[in-house]
């Protein structure tokens, strides 16, 4: 069974070695390196080539957000969980623009936590239900900065009534899975339905995608 390499950031020594050594003991899952800052997560990443950091914010030398920035510039194919104590909307919203696959609160269970570096492996954006709710509510009160806007002050593009289904399912955090679900189609289908909305709003990218949908008045 081919493993999902892990690496976890995070300047709290017990709580790294914890996180270690839980995900250690899944079957799919390799904590390939640890760093206690954002500096150091950074120079280790093209020695290790993680699929997926699990990344503090808070910490010393660099914290997590310049270090995303740093990462995703060289490296845009891995992709980066943000994992905090608190919620910050301006933290959000910043992590999702510069490429965050997710954002995390540590009291999470280990169990769900494994899940959502699972989902985040296949593609799925991290963000639990009450941070996807915090993100809508700020982004709505900002104006659009990127792409052509209509009349109203929203972007002029056109989605069909399935489309905007499953944007409101992004909006909401779910993963593609649970989009699947809730809508009865495929994964497969989900997934086609996903990468047609990243083509109209002019990016691969789950985190920017869910920026630019929470301005569409579809929540």
């Amino acid at each position: 069974m081919e493993k999902i390499p892990v690496m976890i950031v995070e300047d709290q020594t017990i709580l790294r070695e914890g996180l270690e050594a839980i995900l250690n003991l899944e079957e799919d899952i390799q904590v390939v390196a640890t760093a206690k800052n954002g500096l150091e997560a950074y120079d280790l990443v093209s020695h290790h080539l993680p699929r997926i950091v699990l990344m503090d914010i808070e910490m010393p030398v660099m914290n997590g957000h310049e270090s995303l920035k740093k990462i995703k510039a060289e490296y845009p194919e891995v992709r980066l969980i943000m994992f905090t104590t608190f919620p910050n909307d301006d933290y959000l919203v910043e992590a999702l623009i510069h490429g965050a696959s997710g954002y995390l609160l540590k009291d999470i269970p280990h169990k769900k936590l494994v899940q959502a570096i699972r989902d985040c492996d296949q593609g799925d954006m991290m963000l639990p239900t009450s941070l996807a709710a915090k993100l809508a509510a700020h982004l709505r009160n900002q104006q659009f900065s990127e792409g052509s806007e209509g009349s109203e002050g929203r972007p002029s593009i056109s989605f069909t009534e399935r489309e905007k289904d499953i944007a409101k399912l992004m909006l909401a955090g779910q993963t593609n899975r649970e989009i699947a679900q809730t809508l009865f189609l495929t994964e497969g289908t989900t997934k086609n339905y996903i990468s047609t909305l990243y083509s109209k709003l002019g990016t691969n990218d789950r985190g920017k995608a869910i920026v630019y949908l929470s301005h569409f008045g579809l929540e």
